[in-house]
Parts: structure tokens; C-alpha cells; sequence
């Protein structure tokens, strides 16, 4: 296939979608992405990406979208969402597989899950499954690549392991725990999907079973995980612990959204590992172990974070959501969002303001006090103001805080240089809107074991009135800007 073909991409704000976007752009292919929501999307793809709309659950928009590509990633799953998530999916990809038919399409590639075929399938696998046929149903030729447990900072069962054992030093573990996957980096999930665009599969259907070297249980890669963290973990065996009583569990522990906890533990009962030597037969890649996959995931955390997660997938959220400490693997994170009534320049004017003589939009004596506390404490404080009043660089301080890296016009993200129990970070997103803009603010916290814990939600009530009334502040000032210019062009016109 000549990298001149379009590409096109489903599932793009997705966690795997996400990472695939710019290693297709590296590799020379054209790509499009399909969204429901394109404002959302568009500014954070690698430039050169085409973002239409389009909804897998509406057959009339798909046409549009698939005119002229040459091979389609599908990545989108209705796990997450209310009702009847199978039906959902078998729907999505009926309608899916139809319009790539009508529009001429030559290859399907769509990522399922490991499993056997049996009566007994937990719906989650099932529905994977049932997927996978839907699109084989009509005559474009699928690829499945079927993978289990993808290892990597930001995936489902990644985070779910490192929170369980970053907080638990004695886990009382169900039955699951001992059942046997086959887990594979992220990044080898990401090299199957690039290959399979050109792998030769003689114009036929197949199904790819992947995975790393090791067959190992969720227990042991919680082993492995506190070995490389250096903790001690104590795991105590109660087989009558029923998956909806473990779903439960982890939603007190885990980043896990409570339906999807449900779904996940439900699939977790089956052995998920390779049955087949189809991937070592079509593909020259050889994935890496389990120790290796760990070990990168933590190294490339930091950046992993602010890439992509999971949890950033529409199917899995529908509209643009707030998060108020909720947990994300080992941080927390309060983010919420406003559209805002002014152009996306001048909503990023107002964030490049924020501290010094400006102040935090809100509550400035809180930040004020909290500066005076760091001080006792041998920190910074909030003395230190900063550089410039109207504009930033990477490496400036504001007040407390430091610019870890702008992109002008759309995003500022600043790292706490306070006293703290953790890491902590501040970030400010605009996305373009029809009729204005959408301003979206995170404050991010990496808690140091249980007295950082007890520090975030401690302080969580204080942080619904600060980081809510600063996202308002923000708002106001940016349309008064945009009011204020309005007046003095109509002056000037006038005069």
C-alpha cells in the first residue's frame, strides 16, 4: 500500500488511537481521523491530520468521512457507556463495516481482545468478538489483532495494578488474580497496528493473536510492578470474592470507573494468552517481556501522562466531562471546563496573565496565606512574581509555580515548585468553539504515599471553590478583554 492512501483513524481520543496518530504521520502515511466532536480533537493532533465528523452509531455520516481512504483503523468500544454496551458495539460496527464496503475501502484493522471462543465468554470478550465478526460480515478484509494485557503508563489494567499496589501494602486478592494473560507493551501494540497496513494478507480476513514472551497473572505482574517501585506487598487469597464484590473494591482503590470495573473484572475470569503463531509467522516483530514493559512504562510516566490516557476516550465519556479528584493510576486530578463567549487568542491572553501582579482570578488571598504557609515551611512562597505581565516562556516562574511548557495560543502547563507531599501540576487547555471557545482547566497531584493522600482530600473542598472560581475568573476577563476591544474599535469608527 504506497503511503500516499489516506489513512483513516476511529477511536482517535482513545489511548491507543492517540499514540497511533503521530507513528502513522512519522511513517508518511496521509491520515484522517473521524470524531464526534471535531473542535475537541483538533488541536490536539500532529498538524497535517484531517478531522471530520462523524459518529459510528450514525450511518449517514460515515460516507463523508471514509470518501477516498484506502485502509481504516477501527478503535472505538462502547464499554463504558450506559445501557447495553454490546448492542452499542455490534450496531457500530454494522454501520461501519457497510459504509467502507459502499466507499470502496480495501483493509480494516481493528484491535479486539484475547480470549477463547466458549458459551461462558464474559460479555466484555464477547462483545470484542462479536466486533470482529460484524466487520468481517461485509466484504472489506479485517485484520483483528487480539491483544490482552497492554502494559503501558495510561492504559486500563496498567493503571489498575499500579494503583493497587502504589496504595495497599496488604491486598486481600479474588480468585482472578491468579488467572493467566499474556501482557504486551504498548509499544508493540502500536508496531502490530503500524504493519498491519502492509502486511501481505493475500486480500483475506484474519485474526492475529499478540502478546509478549510471558504468560503471567495479574498477581504476578503486581509482584513484578512493587519489586521495581521497591515496595513490600502482602497478598492474602479469598477465592469466594465474587466479581461484583471486586468491582466494588476497586472502585474505592482504583482509577476504574465503576461500569467499567464491572466489565473489565467480569472479563478478568479467562485466561487470556496466545494460541497461535500467526503474529510470528506474518510479522517480523518480537515483543518485549514483562520485567522490560514495566520498567519503560515507568520511566516514560511523566510524559505518558500527559499524552494520552485511557480515560480520555468520548466513547467512554460522551460529553466533555469535569473530573473532581478523581484518580488516574497513582495521581489525582480535578479538571473542568467552560466554554467561554471570546476568540481562543484571547482566552489564552487571560491564561498568560495569571500570577503575579494579576493574581489567580480568584481567591488571591487563599493563595496569598498558602504562600505565607510554604514560606514557614522553606519553601518559595509566592514572592517571586514573575518575568514578563503579559507573556510567558518555558522556564518561568509565576508566583509558585514554574512553566514546564507552553504552546501559545493553546495550551500552558506549570509544575508546583511549593512545599508538598507529591508532585503537582497546573495545566490550561483552549479549544476553538463555534461562537468562542472551550477553556479547560487540570490541576494534577502526584501523592508521596498515605500522608499526600490524606493532604489532597484534606484540602479537596477548599480546591472546588479555588480551581472552580479561577476557571470562572478566567472566563470574565477574557470576554471583558474582548468587550473592551469591541468599544474602542466602535471609537474609533465613530470618531
Amino acid at each position: 500500500m504506497p503511503a500516499e492512501k489516506l489513512i483513516l483513524v476511529t477511536g482517535a481520543t482513545g489511548y491507543v488511537g492517540g499514540r497511533l496518530l503521530p507513528l502513522l504521520m512519522e511513517d508518511g502515511w496521509r491520515v484522517r481521523c473521524l470524531a464526534r466532536q471535531p473542535e475537541r480533537l483538533s488541536a490536539r493532533v500532529p498538524a497535517g491530520v484531517q478531522v471530520v465528523p462523524g459518529d459510528v452509531l450514525d450511518a449517514a455520516s460515515l460516507s463523508p468521512a471514509l470518501q477516498s481512504v484506502e485502509a481504516a483503523y477501527y478503535l472505538v468500544h462502547s464499554m463504558g457507556a450506559t445501557g447495553d454496551f454490546a448492542d452499542r458495539d455490534r450496531l457500530a460496527a454494522d454501520n461501519f463495516a457497510a459504509a467502507a464496503c459502499t466507499a470502496g475501502v480495501r483493509r480494516i484493522v481493528f484491535l479486539g481482545g484475547l480470549g477463547e471462543d466458549e458459551a461462558e465468554l464474559s460479555a466484555h470478550l464477547r462483545s470484542r468478538h462479536e466486533v470482529g465478526e460484524r466487520l468481517r460480515a461485509h466484504s472489506v478484509p479485517v485484520i483483528e489483532l487480539r491483544a490482552s494485557i497492554i502494559i503501558g503508563s495510561g492504559s486500563l489494567s496498567f493503571e489498575m495494578i499500579r494503583a493497587l499496589v502504589e496504595r495497599l501494602p496488604v491486598m486481600v486478592t479474588p480468585r482472578w488474580v491468579q488467572v493467566s494473560a499474556q501482557p504486551i507493551a504498548i509499544g508493540d501494540v502500536l508496531d502490530y497496528l503500524r504493519a498491519a497496513l502492509t502486511v501481505d494478507t493475500g486480500n483475506h480476513s484474519l485474526t492475529v493473536e499478540i502478546g509478549g514472551p510471558d504468560q503471567v497473572s495479574y498477581g504476578e505482574l503486581m509482584h513484578e510492578y512493587a519489586r521495581q517501585r521497591g515496595l513490600r506487598r502482602w497478598m492474602i487469597p479469598v477465592p469466594l470474592l465474587t466479581p461484583h464484590l471486586s468491582s466494588l473494591w476497586l472502585g474505592l482503590v482504583t482509577p476504574l470507573y465503576a461500569r467499567v470495573g464491572r466489565k473489565l473484572i467480569d472479563s478478568l475470569r479467562h485466561p487470556t494468552v496466545v494460541q497461535n503463531d500467526a503474529a510470528k509467522r506474518l510479522f517480523s516483530i518480537r515483543p518485549i517481556g514483562v520485567r522490560e514493559a514495566i520498567a519503560s512504562a515507568l520511566r516514560n510516566e511523566d510524559a505518558s501522562f500527559a499524552e494520552t490516557r485511557w480515560s480520555d476516550a468520548l466513547s467512554a465519556a460522551g460529553e466533555p466531562r469535569q473530573w473532581g479528584g478523581v484518580r488516574f493510576g497513582n495521581r489525582l486530578v480535578d479538571s473542568r471546563t467552560t466554554p467561554v463567549a471570546a476568540t481562543p487568542s484571547a482566552v489564552f491572553a487571560a491564561v498568560e496573565r495569571i500570577g503575579g501582579a494579576t493574581g489567580w482570578y480568584y481567591a488571591n488571598w487563599l493563595w496569598t496565606l498558602r504562600g505565607w504557609l510554604d514560606l514557614l515551611l522553606g519553601g518559595v512562597g509566592m514572592r517571586r512574581g514573575r518575568r514578563d505581565p503579559q507573556r510567558v516562556l518555558q522556564g518561568d516562574t509565576l508566583d509558585c509555580w514554574r512553566v514546564e511548557s507552553i504552546e501559545p495560543g493553546k495550551r500552558l502547563h506549570l509544575a508546583a515548585e511549593m512545599k508538598l507531599p507529591g508532585r503537582a501540576w497546573l495545566e490550561f487547555e483552549v479549544q476553538p468553539l463555534e461562537g468562542g471557545s472551550r477553556l479547560r482547566q487540570t490541576a494534577t497531584f502526584d501523592p508521596r504515599g498515605l500522608w499526600g493522600l490524606f493532604y489532597w482530600y484534606s484540602v479537596w473542598l477548599l480546591h472546588q471553590f479555588v480551581f472552580a472560581g479561577m476557571l470562572r475568573g478566567i472566563a470574565r476577563a477574557a470576554e471583558k478583554s474582548v468587550q473592551r476591544t469591541s468599544l474602542h474599535g466602535n471609537d474609533d469608527h465613530t470618531g
